[in-house]
């Protein structure tokens, strides 16, 4: 197994790791700053979801220099980043931190390319990620970081980042999967 794949498994790897911090109960205080207040385990889940996420670069920076590109690699790195990101979607979602309409309608979107993914590999064609593509998943991480730092440090200036990011992320999704789609039309069976 090559080095790309072994960053990826790790970023599969790292997705219970953040949950735990994210969803037990372990108590190791908090930080409280004015009217601002962080757990240390989110603190910690914050960090190991940076670490995880920047990998999604590295291992295909390091898979494409080194001519590393693997069917491995195509089949597990969508899937860690789906898995990286529904995850902690959905555990925002219990922790009553983000709306369930906008985790349903990025994990809903996730599924439906990943679909699209699937036929066009059947037909032996490639569905490239687009730059909308690209923006969704920047705008989704910048959106998890918001909510996991509670809004750090426009809580300061009490203005509602993590909100907005939430609704632009949803709506960049939900664009950039109606893109895939029309770009793609002619994969989809018709029958």
């Amino acid at each position: 197994m090559n080095l790309a794949n072994k960053i990826t498994i790790a970023r599969i790897f790292l997705v219970p790791v953040v949950l735990f911090f994210l969803l037990v109960n372990v108590n190791l205080g908090s930080f409280t700053l004015s009217n601002f207040t962080i757990t240390y385990t989110q603190v910690i889940a914050v960090l190991i979801f940076i670490i995880a996420a920047s990998t999604d670069g590295v291992d295909g920076y390091i898979a494409r220099k080194n001519n590393l590109v693997t069917n491995l690699g195509k089949l597990l790195d969508p899937l860690a980043d789906k898995l990286l990101v529904a995850s902690v979607l959905i555990a925002l979602v219990e922790m009553d931190k983000l709306s369930a309409l906008i985790a349903i309608v990025i994990i809903s979107r996730e599924f439906a390319v990943t679909g699209l993914r699937q036929i066009a590999l059947l037909e032996g064609k490639v569905v490239a990620a687009s730059t909308w593509g690209k923006w969704k998943t920047a705008i989704q991480i910048t959106m998890i970081i918001a909510i996991l730092l509670n809004n750090f440090p426009f809580v300061f200036i009490d203005f509602p980042f993590d909100v907005i990011c939430s609704w632009v992320a949803a709506a960049i999704t939900l664009y950039s999967g109606i893109d895939y789609f029309i770009k793609n039309k002619s994969l989809i069976p018709v029958e």
